[in-house]
C-alpha cells in the first residue's frame, strides 16, 4: 500500500473519530443499551438491587467523608459529588455508559481540590474506593456493549486519569496498579459478553435448524403424499376418462342419451384430474399456493348453475331456486357455500341413486343460508369402501365462519343439509382451503 493512500486512510479515521465517539458513548448514553448477547445474571437485575443499594449506601458515607474533610470541598459540594458516584452503582444496571460518565465527571470535578488535600491527594485520582468504583463502572460497561465502545471508555479513563494526576506526584507503582486493573475489568468484562452473544448465536442458530428440520420433514411428508394420489387417483381417473371416450365406439348405433352422459363422464374425469393436478402442485410447492394458481378465482355461487350442470349429466335429478337478494358475500363464505352444495350432491349421487334432489339458495341480510335435499332413493345404494368426510368438512366450514350447519333424514326416508353463513366470516377469516 502507498504511503499517500495510508495517509488519506488515517485522516478519513480522524475525521470519522469524534462522529463515532458520539454515537457510542454519548448517544447510547441516553438509549436503552442492547439486549443481545448480555450475561443471564443480569436478568436478576431486581434481586441485585438490595446489595446494589447497600453497597451505594457505604460509597456515599466514605466518599462524602473523604471528599469533604479530606480534599475540603465542604458538606455542600462534597455530599452532591458523593451521591453521584454512590447512584452510578445502581445505574449501571440499566444504563452503564450513563453511570461510567458520571465517575468520570466527578474525578474531573475533583482535580483543583487534589492540589490541597494533603494524603488524600496524594493518590488522587486512584486511591482505593474510586480505583474499585471505576473499574465496576468498566466491567459492567464491557458487559454490556461492544468492544470497540469499551475500549474507547477505558482510553478515556487511562487518559483523564494521567491528566488529572499531574496536579500531584504520584505514588511509585500506583499508576501501574491503577491502570492494570482498569484493563482486567474490561478484557474480563468483554470476554463474558463474548461468551454470551455466541450462546446467543447459537441458540438463534439451534432454532433455525430445528425449523428448517421441521420444514424439510413436512415437505418430504407432502411429496410422499402427492406422489400416492398421483400414482393412485390419477391413474384411474385417467382410466376413467378414456373408457367414457372409446365406449360410444364400441356400441353399435349407441344411443344419443348414451353419448351424453359418457361426455358428462368424460368432462367431470377431466375436471377432476385438473384439479388433483392444482392439488399435487399445491403439495409438492414450497410455497404455501404454487405461483401460477396463486391468481386462480375459487369458485362461488355465480357458478351454481355450472355446477348443477354436471350434476344433471352424471344422471342426477335437480331442481334449483333462488330466493331474496343477492348480496355481497366474503370470499371464504361464497367458497364455502359452493364447496358444501358441491359435496351435498356428491353424497345424494353416492348415497341416494335415482332421488330427486332440490337446491335452495335463500339471501338474507345477515348471510345467505343453503339447503340441499334429497327424496328417498328409488333403489338400494352400492356398499361403500369407508366412511367419507364430507359432512365433517361441512362442518369444519361453517365453524370457521361462524354459522351453523345441520343434517339429519327427512321424514320421507330422504336426507337434508342446511348451512346457514354469515355474510362477513369471523375475524381473520378471509377464506378456506379448498376440499
Amino acid at each position: 500500500m502507498k504511503r499517500g493512500d495510508v495517509a488519506r486512510r488515517s485522516a478519513q479515521a480522524l475525521r470519522a473519530l469524534p462522529r463515532i465517539l458520539r454515537e457510542d458513548l454519548v448517544t447510547s448514553a441516553v438509549g436503552p443499551t442492547p439486549h443481545e448477547g448480555r450475561p443471564r445474571w443480569l436478568e436478576w437485575r431486581p434481586a441485585l438491587m438490595v446489595p446494589m443499594v447497600m453497597c451505594a449506601v457505604g460509597v456515599l458515607i466514605v466518599d462524602t467523608n473523604q471528599y469533604a474533610f479530606g480534599y475540603r470541598v465542604g458538606i455542600q459540594l462534597g455530599i452532591p459529588l458523593a451521591g453521584i458516584q454512590s447512584a452510578a452503582l445502581v445505574v449501571a444496571l440499566f444504563r452503564p455508559v450513563l453511570a461510567w460518565w458520571a465517575t468520570v465527571l466527578v474525578m474531573v470535578v475533583l482535580t483543583p481540590f487534589a492540589a490541597n488535600a494533603g494524603p488524600f491527594g496524594a493518590t488522587f485520582p486512584w486511591n482505593g474506593t474510586v480505583i474499585g468504583l471505576q473499574a465496576a463502572m468498566l466491567f459492567l460497561l464491557a458487559l454490556r456493549v461492544r468492544p470497540r465502545t469499551a475500549a474507547q471508555a477505558l482510553t478515556i479513563s487511562v487518559v483523564a486519569g494521567l491528566v488529572c494526576g499531574t496536579v500531584n506526584p504520584w505514588r511509585q507503582g500506583g499508576v501501574g496498579i491503577a491502570v492494570a486493573v482498569l484493563v482486567i475489568a474490561v478484557v474480563v468484562g468483554a470476554a463474558l459478553r463474548g461468551i454470551g452473544v455466541a450462546r446467543t448465536q447459537l441458540v438463534v442458530q439451534e432454532e433455525l435448524t430445528a425449523e428448517e428440520r421441521a420444514r424439510r420433514t413436512l415437505l418430504e411428508e407432502r411429496n410422499r403424499i402427492a406422489r400416492e394420489l398421483h400414482d393412485v387417483v390419477a391413474h384411474h381417473m385417467s382410466v376413467i376418462s378414456i373408457q367414457a371416450q372409446v365406449a360410444p365406439h364400441l356400441v353399435e348405433n349407441p344411443s344419443e342419451e348414451l353419448r351424453e352422459n359418457l361426455a358428462g363422464i368424460r368432462e367431470n374425469a377431466v375436471d377432476a384430474l385438473t384439479e388433483l393436478r392444482r392439488v399435487l402442485g399445491v403439495l409438492r410447492s414450497e410455497e404455501p399456493v404454487p405461483q401460477a394458481a396463486r391468481h386462480t378465482p375459487q369458485p362461488t355461487l355465480d357458478r351454481l348453475d355450472e355446477l348443477i350442470g354436471n350434476a344433471r349429466g352424471a344422471g342426477l335429478t335437480v331442481t334449483a331456486e333462488t330466493t331474496g337478494e343477492p348480496r355481497p358475500l366474503a370470499p371464504g363464505v361464497e367458497l364455502s357455500a359452493y364447496r358444501i352444495v358441491q359435496e351435498a350432491l356428491s353424497n345424494a349421487m353416492r348415497h341416494a341413486p335415482g332421488a330427486q334432489v332440490r337446491v335452495e339458495i335463500g339471501h338474507h341480510r345477515s348471510g345467505v343460508t343453503v339447503r340441499v335435499t334429497n327424496a328417498a332413493p328409488d333403489r338400494a345404494a352400492p356398499a361403500s369402501a369407508g366412511a367419507g368426510h364430507g359432512l365433517l368438512g361441512m362442518r369444519e366450514r361453517t365453524a370457521m365462519l361462524g354459522g351453523d350447519l345441520a343434517t339429519g333424514a327427512t321424514p320421507d326416508g330422504g336426507y337434508e343439509v342446511t348451512a346457514t353463513l354469515p355474510a362477513q366470516p369471523l375475524p381473520g377469516i378471509d377464506g378456506l382451503p379448498p376440499r
